[in-house]
């Protein structure tokens, strides 16, 4: 049977939706499977993940699936890495770590402000730096953020991984639909990563933005959308409402790049 492939973070997996255990298992309330239905429906989201995470692990599944009706992601934020580690039991297929700032002492107060409503996503979190510690993720986290972590090379990853995975699904032929969480993937605030220099602006333009889906003017992404219309949010992720109603405005997108195919 022909699956549906849905690649993301958080926000497409559905942390914090009506359905939602502790982030273990896909939500059925998540605008991805809302869109795709009743189809054979295959989930590659993880909260947290970065870009390049959320390419490798489509890819992976586009892979080892023969058969594919079509793929959706939604890109998240830039500053999140993946990277192949030394090989441990608890890494993601024994290797594969992500990171992001809230894994740093720098951003210990930023993450306890943020989660201070709600103390199951407050003991995730302790597991989570307690497994960091564990592989020895945290102490590389904490070096290549305090001293190589920067909005540029970010940029570059997220680009590369996307038009990596863009070409990737055109060769094979097979439908898909990228939208985005939120448009610092493009934008600081009102500037453009793109003109920053002629190697931006080349990478930029290798992008198919008329595969895209955005919820506004200067790619609004979707956690931008439901903050901007006050959509009803747990600790840090929009309710069941955003994204019911998020679905019914990607629709036309969605049945004319795939669900017409």
């Amino acid at each position: 049977m022909s699956k549906f492939i849905a690649g993301g973070c958080s926000f497409t997996l559905g942390n914090e939706l009506s359905d939602d255990k502790d982030g273990k298992t896909p939500s059925n309330k998540s605008w991805a499977k809302l869109l795709t239905g009743d189809s054979d429906y295959v989930c590659t989201a993880f909260g947290g993940l970065g870009n390049s995470a959320i390419a490798r692990r489509t890819f992976n599944a586009v892979s080892q699936n023969p058969d594919v009706a079509g793929v959706i992601v939604m890109w998240s934020f830039l500053s999140r890495y993946d990277w192949a580690m030394p090989r441990h039991k608890d890494l993601e297929d024994t290797r594969w770590a992500t990171m992001s700032p809230w894994d740093t002492s720098m951003a210990a107060d930023e993450r306890h402000n943020a989660l201070a409503g709600s103390e199951a996503q407050q003991e995730h979190w302790k597991r989570r730096q307690a497994l960091m510690i564990e592989t020895g993720v945290k102490p590389f986290a904490e070096a290549i953020y305090r001293h190589g972590a920067n909005e540029y090379h970010e940029t570059y990853l997220s680009w590369k991984s996307i038009i990596w995975l863009q070409n990737i699904l055109e060769k094979k032929k097979i439908p898909f639909m990228f939208t985005l969480a939120d448009n610092s993937l493009f934008y600081r605030e009102f500037e453009q990563h793109k003109d920053q220099d002629p190697f931006m602006k080349a990478l930029y333009d290798e992008i198919d933005l008329t595969r895209w889906f955005s919820f506004g003017e200067r790619m609004m992404g979707f956690n931008q959308w439901a903050r901007l219309n006050d959509y009803a949010y747990a600790t840090t992720h929009p309710l069941d409402k955003a994204h019911e109603d998020a679905v019914q405005l990607m629709l036309p997108t969605f049945n004319k790049l795939i669900g017409d195919k």
